[in-house]
């Protein structure tokens, strides 16, 4: 009889390749070269974007941030106007600004329904929970994914030692098919964050 192990990401929970792996080492690289000495803000998604062109760290010669990474420099108020990718996200990292997920990667090709997603995403909550109190400690948690919608009371309820804001009881829907009120709001929220005696 044989054996098969299978290798859980540290990450995301999901049964992972060493692509999946290696993917997951490049992002968590390109994040951490933009992480903030003193993270002000984390804005939460649920999971990693699976296109590299949407991922906010993964910096491309274009200059220009689409998708998940635009919406999230919109709503922070970090204009990519005249600037390289390099300096956009730069801008980001001085502001305090870190994005980060509740799963680190994207979803496998086979978690497809929604049951599927909460559950994963229950899972990976309390490694997600002790990260910020033991690690990142912000002084604000931002959920920007309307798939962390189930999880916002386990969220508040996690003694993190930093507020979560919310809109309106629910996470900011830059995910959206219209994001463009979620991001007006957003942005809203984190400019009176950031005004001097806020």
């Amino acid at each position: 009889m044989t054996k098969t192990d299978i290798l859980l990401c540290d990450g995301c929970g999901q049964p992972a390749s060493s692509e999946h792996i290696a993917r997951r080492l490049q992002r968590l690289e390109w994040t951490t070269r933009y992480r903030p000495v003193h993270i002000g803000t984390v804005l939460l998604g649920a999971f990693a974007p699976e296109d590299a062109a949407t991922f906010l760290y993964a910096i491309s010669n274009t200059g220009h941030f689409i998708g998940e990474a635009g919406n999230v420099l919109a709503s922070s108020g970090v204009s990519q106007n005249g600037k390289s990718s390099e300096a956009t996200v730069a801008e980001f990292q001085r502001a305090g600004f870190l994005l980060t997920y509740v799963l680190e990667c994207p979803l496998n090709p086979d978690v497809n329904d929604e049951e599927a997603i909460h559950g994963l995403l229950r899972s990976r909550l309390p490694a997600f929970l002790a990260r910020v109190r033991r690690s990142l400690r912000p002084k604000r948690i931002v959920p920007i994914s309307s798939a962390l919608e189930s999880l916002m009371e386990s969220l508040g309820a996690g003694e993190l030692g930093c507020s979560v804001v919310l809109d309106g009881g629910k996470p900011f829907a830059l995910d959206s098919a219209a994001p463009d009120l979620a991001i007006a709001r957003l942005n809203q929220v984190l400019t009176r964050a950031a005004a001097p005696n806020q």
